[in-house]
């Protein structure tokens, strides 16, 4: 499949991993601190900042109880609302051209998940050059309709979906003019486990859809995203925050920035070493063949001498014959006098 461009950014198998801060609610409702993750973002190395754009009705109703209530024991968010949880996390949509801008002089790229069709529209007119669709959003058809129709490139994580709910996507996404698409692998869990994420749908996804692949990550550590690199993914998003103690609605799975520039660099050096197959010593290593282990004289030796364990053995370096020959040589008799540290040859025996 052909690479294509995010902006100035290329993305594709043959460049380095296209590595995204997504900001999420880490801001804690303010603008000074998203502008300081901005930074630190890029300070860490990030290529790009992603948000969300949404506001508490946009998502959801203002109702406290039932559905609307967060009672599962094992969620971050126990004992909210979803109307107070978005309420909380969302970013202000006047604060997206500021951050925007910030991104832009600092050298990345900004984005961002819109959730419904307004932020479509609002995104477009801060010209985005790109979309990302949330886990449960995946199914959204028409949402992702409207998006696909911009025409610019879309990356969807995966997480809850089947084969068949990412094929009715898919079809979407290309149906509506958008051939720029990356499906990325995502547990919705928060935080996830490494034993949940499954790398190595991965692969399986780009054959499956013809289409780059990557990962949206929520477990802890860079190992997960680092890993599937090693499997083909163009793209890595992992939450962001300037510090987990300092509280947000996402930070206790978001990267601290000493933890981002570690992914940054790692996942770059997992793309550059996956080269291609290949046998026998590189150019790099010929030079190193003269280590190698090789068959020498190891005693002075008279002319009639016989070759034995004691006077001819394996050792290093490699100037002489290969260590599969040892056999040949054992119980012959040399030619000539051999001195301690000679190479051994044919014509000696």
């Amino acid at each position: 499949m052909k690479a294509f461009k995010i902006g100035s950014r290329s993305i594709g198998q043959e460049f380095p991993p296209f590595v995204i801060a997504e900001m999420s609610g880490n801001h804690n409702q303010s603008l000074e601190r998203a502008l300081a993750i901005v930074e630190a973002a890029a300070k860490a190395g990030a290529h790009a900042v992603k948000l969300q754009t949404y506001t508490a009705d946009t998502m959801t109703l203002d109702i406290d109880q039932g559905d609307f209530f967060i009672e599962d024991p094992n969620s971050l968010w126990k004992g909210n609302s979803l109307y107070k949880l978005y309420q909380e996390a969302y970013t202000p949509w006047e604060w997206h051209e500021p951050i925007f801008k910030r991104c832009q002089e600092l050298g990345m790229l900004a984005f961002s998940t819109p959730f419904d069709e307004t932020a479509v529209d609002f995104l477009e007119s801060v010209n985005v050059p790109c979309y990302k669709i949330a886990s449960f959003e995946n199914t959204d058809l028409p949402l992702i309709r409207k998006v696909a129709a911009t025409g610019k490139p879309v990356i969807i994580s995966t997480g809850m979906a089947s084969i068949a709910e990412l094929d009715e996507t898919v079809i979407c996404v290309r149906e509506a003019g958008c051939n720029d698409l990356v499906l990325l692998k995502c547990t919705s869990t928060y935080p996830a486990s490494p034993e949940n994420t499954n790398l190595m749908t991965i692969p399986h996804l780009r054959q499956l859809f013809d289409c780059h692949v990557g990962i949206s990550d929520h477990t802890m550590g860079v190992g997960v995203s680092i890993g599937s690199v090693a499997l083909g993914a163009t793209v890595i998003e992992k939450h962001f925050t300037l510090s987990r103690a300092e509280g947000g609605v996402d930070s206790a799975f978001s990267m601290e920035p000493h933890e981002f520039e570690s992914l940054v660099i790692e996942s770059e050096r997992v793309w550059q070493s996956l080269g291609k197959v290949t046998y026998g010593p590189t150019q790099a290593e010929k030079p190193s063949l003269k280590h190698r282990r090789s068959l020498y004289i190891v005693q002075d030796l008279a002319a009639g001498d016989i070759l034995t364990k004691d006077n001819v053995r394996a050792i290093r370096p490699g100037a002489g014959m290969p260590p599969k020959y040892l056999d040949k040589f054992l119980g012959r008799r040399v030619v000539k006098d051999i001195p301690k540290g000679t190479p051994i040859t044919w014509d000696q025996v």
